[in-house]
């Protein structure tokens, strides 16, 4: 439901940007600014300003920034939604009312809420007090799990033979208790069920913390009856939209960059209580889109950690396919494999939460790599399979939606695998001796590449592309002179190859007079030439590359330049630094 722009505005205007923050944020005046200690990061030098008469707040130190709306939903970790309800009463403003179709809609979510209220208060409170659930709490004791996360996560036991339709029926109608899906009609019988008897259930929250479904989990052994279930879909619950204990673990995401992800109820639970409370659980479905992209709003890193059998490597590997569409350049997606048969609830009850932490900075694997390393164990050394191998990670590194991460994934597929394609055009006879040769050289290349940072990388790839395509950069000069490099050696380069580019005179590359060394080097390094391949014809390519290139190397300066300012800001506080500032923030955000 969207909230008119007039109702919106009308907020803002009531309420002044200094006044809400001021609730959560200790500011003094500055000129025409307020100031404090920033509430994204901790500091001792204030970095953070509220600027009213522009309506907006500006943390340096994060470089988070907005407005009203923006400021309470990540300070307060509130949807957008729960944010205006929350400034409209602030501002002595009236709840704003949909229409017909919403209310409606409206009276059935309370409706529904009431319910699943009902449902888990009543069976959690069975699970602690009623003796008919003592198969349940020595269950859970043989878990070792207390009382403590049994109330924490509120769950509870439906008894074998349960009654809380009637109970329900006094107050709803048996279409708003069905809606629910904590029951179904047996048409056999003609008597309504309940889905969950004989199992523990673990209330799943909304991101506000109101149970809207439920999974399930039998506790006796059976062949019969599935281990685990979930609430079917309903109109208020969507499994690929939410996450077991996301209304919990939201709430560290000022204080944490990393989330656990893990297959199940029993893992989040079992972590928790071994004070990894940073952990959610995906709902007995594949990794969605929209889970990743609700994770992200909260955190930088998602760590997946499924458990360490053949299905859940089947199911990392289906959440790397799934997730890696959605990479963005500031967020990070890691999987984390445990020891055969070992599950993170095991894992962490047999070695401690600190060996767990180590274990998962030492081991953990970023998204490509996993992908990458997957895909190379199923290879064989033959032309044909190789040649399904560049495909299939083609194939994904295109499926990327964000373009830069795009470029850099495919750089590092195909730069992996011309360190293995050697290979395959050996004969059988000196396959050995080659080999052995070409690891030599690849691992010689490998440690000579570590040595160079990524912006030289970059330029490399830069000057590979205008001493390859001389006449087609000579006519289209414009693109490349006002392009800045950073590190010594290439700048020389640049200027000279420019100079000589400025003349009239057609030219060739032993006309430029750099040295064959630099020139073998940058030929050698610079990632762009793997993207070239069959391309390097296509003048449009060419032109979009540069294009590309020439943006990034001007996206590093900016960085610089704007570290530079926000430590003197934090300096001297000074009105004409923080517009400065302000202005290079603009044209980072257009490039």
């Amino acid at each position: 439901m969207k909230y008119p722009k007039e109702y919106l505005d009308e907020i803002k205007t009531r309420l002044k940007v200094s006044s809400v923050v001021s609730k959560f944020v200790t500011l003094k005046k500055r000129g025409k600014e307020f100031v404090g200690l920033s509430p994204f990061k901790n500091e001792k030098t204030p970095s953070f300003t509220v600027n009213d008469e522009k309506e907006f707040y500006h943390c340096f130190a994060t470089s988070e920034h907005g407005n009203i709306f923006d400021f309470v939903m990540k300070t307060q970790n509130l949807r957008f939604g729960e944010a205006v309800k929350y400034l409209a009463n602030l501002a002595g403003m009236q709840p704003y009312i949909f229409s017909k179709q919403d209310e409606e809609r409206e009276k059935k979510w309370k409706i529904y809420l009431s319910i699943y209220s009902q449902y888990v208060n009543f069976y959690h409170d069975q699970l602690l007090k009623n003796d008919s659930s003592l198969i349940a709490r020595d269950y859970l004791k043989g878990r070792s799990l207390d009382k403590h996360q049994v109330k924490k996560f509120k769950i509870g036991y439906v008894d074998k033979n349960p009654n809380f339709f009637e109970k329900l029926k006094v107050e709803f109608n048996n279409e708003d208790i069905l809606e629910t899906g904590l029951f179904y009609f047996d048409e056999r019988n003609k008597i309504y069920v309940e889905r969950f008897k004989g199992r523990l259930i673990f209330p799943i929250n909304n991101i506000s913390g109101q149970p809207i479904a439920l999974g399930g989990r039998i506790i006796e052994k059976n062949d019969f009856f599935a281990k685990y279930i979930n609430s079917p879909e309903t109109p208020f619950f969507k499994k690929g939209s939410n996450l077991y204990n996301l209304d919990l673990a939201r709430k560290l995401s000022n204080k944490l960059e990393n989330i656990f992800l893990v297959e199940g109820y029993m893992d989040v639970v079992g972590l928790s209580k071994n004070g990894i409370e940073n952990a959610v659980a995906n709902l007995g479905t594949s990794l969605t889109e929209k889970q990743i992209f609700t994770l992200n709003q909260f955190f930088d890193d998602i760590i997946i950690c499924f458990d360490g059998d053949e299905s859940g490597y089947k199911a990392a590997l289906r959440a790397a396919e799934n997730s890696i569409k959605d990479l963005k350049p500031e967020k990070q997606i890691s999987f984390l494999f445990l020891p055969d048969k070992e599950d993170p609830d095991s894992f962490v009850n047999k070695n401690g939460k600190n060996y767990f932490l180590d274990f998962s900075k030492q081991n953990k694997i970023s998204i490509h790599q996993f992908i990458f390393k997957h895909y190379e164990k199923n290879t064989k050394n033959d032309p044909s399979s190789m040649a399904i191998f560049d495909k299939k990670l083609r194939s994904i590194a295109n499926s990327i939606k964000d373009s830069f991460i795009k470029k850099y994934v495919l750089e590092y597929f195909l730069e992996k695998i011309s360190e293995l394609t050697p290979h395959t055009s050996q004969n059988r006879k000196n396959f050995s001796f080659k080999k052995t040769k070409s690891l030599e050289k690849t691992k010689k290349h490998f440690n000579e590449s570590k040595s160079l940072s990524g912006v030289e990388l970059k330029e490399f790839s830069l000057i590979y592309l205008i001493i390859n395509n001389l006449d087609l950069i000579q006519q289209n000069i414009h693109m490349v002179e006002n392009i800045k490099l950073f590190t010594e050696v290439n700048k020389q380069i640049f200027e000279k190859i420019l100079n000589k580019l400025k003349s009239s005179e057609q030219l060739t590359i032993d006309q430029m007079e750099i040295d064959n060394q630099l020139i073998d080097k940058i030929s050698k390094f610079a990632p762009i030439k793997h993207i070239l391949k069959n391309k390097s014809e296509d003048e449009h390519v060419i032109v979009e590359l540069l294009d590309d290139i020439g943006r990034d190397l001007n996206n590093y300066d900016l960085e610089f330049r704007i570290q530079e300012l926000e430590s003197k800001f934090s300096k001297d506080l000074s009105e004409t630094t923080f517009n400065e500032l302000k202005e290079l923030k603009k044209k980072q955000n257009i490039n």
